[in-house]
């Protein structure tokens, strides 16, 4: 299949590129580069643009005539939404809305899209399911939320047949230590806790050690990022075969509290760090589990990297090997 894969040059984007050209399809990356990085792309053609340019889509559109736009780009730290929330709405949802208006009118025929939990908002369930109402608790999960529903309507008018991935807690890295995480001041747990070990953080921070949870600490689903991107590859395959739109979660059913990846981290880097307890953040759950029933039973989706010490070995096999420190 020829392919348009936006944002794929960052983190999970360039993770799908990579099993895309494995798997040998002809992938054409779109990213405008600002948090993504050209030695990334180890598979198809890289064009730098943005999503706001609609003239230069539309010339990357009249080129190729793509079967598929798998649609990553996004920004996507919580915190710096509810700073500059317009920023969010502008390049998450705007942006979205242009990459449709010309998948519409070039017809093409399927689309994947990267979409997160943060779309369910506050939630004391223990295990999340997609048919959660969405309450998105921050500028970042109401952009995405918005974007879900452009996608869900233009398929129910005449758009394309769409497979929606919502992320739980994305870790890990190619095992070959190639490509990883290298956004720099990145908030994710597992990456902080790396740096913290590899001493390019001062300590690894946990928010709140009185929370209703066998050691006090927030318990989140963490994913291997080649078990998400291997997602993406189903869901193509599942479209191209004829499948039904359909909306899914990513997880693997089961979390592991902040002290629990601390522990790992030290376990499997053989390092003692600096951690410190400091007070809980404003909005974080107990508890944020996924239910992945539906991807099992719709995609056929079987991980294979999960276990925590595996998904913090190649974390930090990757910080160790970074061209990006």
């Amino acid at each position: 299949m020829k392919l348009l894969v936006t944002g794929g040059a960052g983190y999970i984007g360039s993770h799908v590129v990579r099993q895309l050209g494995e798997a040998g399809h002809e992938v054409v990356v779109y990213d405008n580069l600002s948090t993504g990085y050209r030695w990334a792309v180890l598979s198809g053609t890289l064009v730098e643009g943005d999503l706001a340019d609609g003239a230069r889509l539309d010339a990357l559109f009249e080129t190729h005539r793509f079967d598929a736009v798998l649609h990553f780009a996004a920004s996507i730290v919580v915190s710096e939404s509810l700073a500059e929330p317009l920023k969010y709405y502008g390049n998450n949802t705007r942006n979205t809305l242009t990459l449709l208006e010309r998948v519409r009118r070039f017809g093409v025929p399927h689309f994947v899209f990267s979409s997160t939990a943060a779309v369910y908002g506050m939630t004391d369930l223990p295990l999340v399911d997609e048919t959660v109402p969405l309450a998105p608790a921050n500028p970042y999960g109401a952009s995405k939320m918005m974007s879900e529903r452009m996608l869900m309507d233009l398929g129910l008018a005449d758009g394309p047949s769409y497979v929606v991935l919502r992320y739980f807690n994305v870790a890990g890295a190619d095992s070959e230590a190639r490509i990883g995480q290298s956004t720099p001041e990145a908030t994710s747990l597992i990456k902080v806790a790396c740096e913290a070990a590899l001493g390019r953080r001062e300590c690894l921070p946990i928010f709140g050690t009185d929370y209703p949870t066998p050691d006090g600490t927030c318990i989140r689903d963490f994913i291997h990022v080649e078990d998400l991107a291997r997602a993406h590859l189903d869901a193509l395959a599942h479209l191209a075969a004829g499948g039904s739109s359909e909306v899914l979660n990513c997880g693997y059913g089961r979390g592991y509290s902040v002290r629990e990846v601390a522990d790992s981290v030290r376990r499997v880097g053989g390092i003692d760090y600096r951690v410190d307890e400091v007070p809980r953040r404003p909005g974080d759950l107990p508890v944020m589990v996924a239910d992945n029933t539906r991807i099992r039973e719709v995609l056929g989706w079987t991980p294979a990297y999960d276990d925590l010490d595996r998904i913090v070995a190649d974390a930090l096999r990757w910080e160790r090997n970074s061209p990006a420190q």
